[in-house]
């Protein structure tokens, strides 16, 4: 991720989100579809489960973010760790769709209100704290997805970051202006 000097919290909230959104996606494109269904052992959840957990828990928070609790009464977390969509599109349809509506959510506020008031569970947080706990949920479960990627790809894994032993190599390159951040 190119980083951006900012002192705007939503804008970087949004640049934090579309490098989280990015970074699980190029993990998951270097996977077959069997892969994203793949479980290491039966207590551990493949990418698709964990896709499918973070789409009804965008949906459920970011859904009329500002004047409804986050918890959407008709969301039942249980059943988004069991029997994900069986296809890689409709797997994709709904990750896209929590992640647009994270964006509506968000673009249109300003750092004005950051200190609004919104529910999660019946608990007070302002809206910076339900961002900032949103986007750790998030980090994490994308973290998931790039290890889980990571091992199932094995050697042939293409790095998201800086490659392992590239470190000064990569450092020059940026500074000199000749690399992306990626």
């Amino acid at each position: 991720m190119a980083h951006k000097f900012s002192t705007a919290y939503i804008e970087d909230s949004l640049s934090l989100f579309r490098y989280y959104k990015k970074l699980a996606e190029g993990a998951m494109e270097q996977v077959s579809d069997e892969q994203l269904f793949t479980a290491l052992h039966e207590e551990m959840n493949s990418i698709a489960i964990i896709v499918k957990h973070m789409a009804g828990n965008m949906r459920s928070r970011w859904t009329d973010f500002l004047s409804s609790d986050g918890e959407k009464p008709d969301r039942n977390r249980d059943t988004e760790f069991v029997a994900p969509p069986s296809t890689r599109g409709d797997l994709m349809q709904i990750w896209n769709d929590g992640w647009e509506r994270i964006f509506q959510a968000l673009e249109p506020l300003s750092n004005k209100d950051l200190e609004r008031e919104v529910f999660i569970r019946g608990e007070p947080h302002s809206v910076m704290q339900a961002i900032s706990r949103q986007i750790a949920h998030y980090a994490y479960h994308c973290g998931q997805i790039v290890f889980l990627a990571k091992h199932l790809k094995g050697n042939s894994w293409k790095t998201l970051s800086v490659p392992r032993n590239k470190s000064a190599e990569f450092n020059r390159r940026v500074l000199a202006g000749e690399a992306s951040q990626r």
